[in-house]
């Protein structure tokens, strides 16, 4: 191979390196996904009242806001269920165009995804059994503590450094606890609240009880591959005029929550 040849070979070889990393570039706009007619969410159906699963339909407070979002966006709703911990990687390797699980903002997602505006403020419960000597935040320090794979009750455990076992879902989490396999379970507070009160209703002679000291405070919000700014834009303004006028309050509230609105 003479020199020029190989000069060519390797300019044809960058050019079609640059030419697949074009394609495999997943920016969305307004106009592309307009031009698509509907944008696709990832969820986990197992964290009500925020998503959980009726029938054959995912349904529940994540679900209203984003079919108010779509209908003002012009678009329809196409929603696909995976495991949490598979949701953001879903969202950077552009699988899907955003998660919208319960999904807490964070200094390490965020490193990897792009975030909406903040729609509502939750915290981290702590779940025991109604024998439990575990009282407070304190108490967990020497215990054995069930969480969600891949949620921020996984990480404050791990930064916390206490002894956790992680669990594909929250119903797993919480027969881990139910069946003595651990001493406590941390969920997101607003969670917490649904699962325990369903589960109480089921089994009044051994409830659960969230205890009154939570172990963080946090924002909820979705998530976007960084590159997707413009329309991560748009979605933020309908996303701030929907706290501004009560429509996600009335959302909370159809639900039986009360509503936190996000810190500004």
């Amino acid at each position: 191979m003479t020199k020029k040849s190989a000069q060519l070979l390797i300019a044809l070889l960058i050019l079609s390196l640059l030419t697949l990393t074009g394609c495999a570039s997943s920016e969305l706009t307004l106009e592309a996904i307009q031009k698509k007619g509907s944008i696709t969410i990832a969820t986990s159906p197992d964290f009500p009242p925020f998503e959980s699963l009726e029938n054959t339909d995912v349904v529940g407070i994540e679900l209203d806001i984003w079919n108010i979002i779509c209908d003002k966006l012009g678009v329809e709703l196409d929603v696909r269920q995976m495991a949490f911990d598979s949701i953001l990687p879903a969202v950077q390797t552009g699988k899907i165009d955003a998660g919208v699980a319960g999904i807490s903002i964070d200094e390490k997602r965020q490193k990897n995804v792009l975030f909406t505006d903040p729609y509502c403020l939750a915290a981290q419960a702590i779940v025991v059994t109604s024998t439990s000597p575990i009282t407070c935040k304190a108490d967990l320090a020497d215990k054995n503590i069930s969480v969600q794979s891949g949620t921020t009750a996984e990480s404050c455990c791990m930064g916390e450094g206490y002894t956790f076992s992680s669990y594909e879902s929250n119903n797993d989490a919480q027969m881990a606890l139910t069946s003595g396999k651990v001493d406590a379970w941390v969920i997101d507070d607003l969670t917490a609240a649904e699962m325990v009160s369903a589960y109480n209703e089921d089994n009044p002679g051994s409830p659960l009880i969230v205890l009154p000291e939570a172990m963080t405070s946090e924002p909820y919000a979705f998530a976007f591959a960084y590159g997707n700014e413009e329309l991560v834009g748009h979605i933020n303004a309908i996303i701030d005029e929907m706290i501004e006028d009560g429509t996600i309050a009335s959302i909370f509230e159809k639900y039986g929550l009360i509503y936190f609105s996000p810190e500004k």
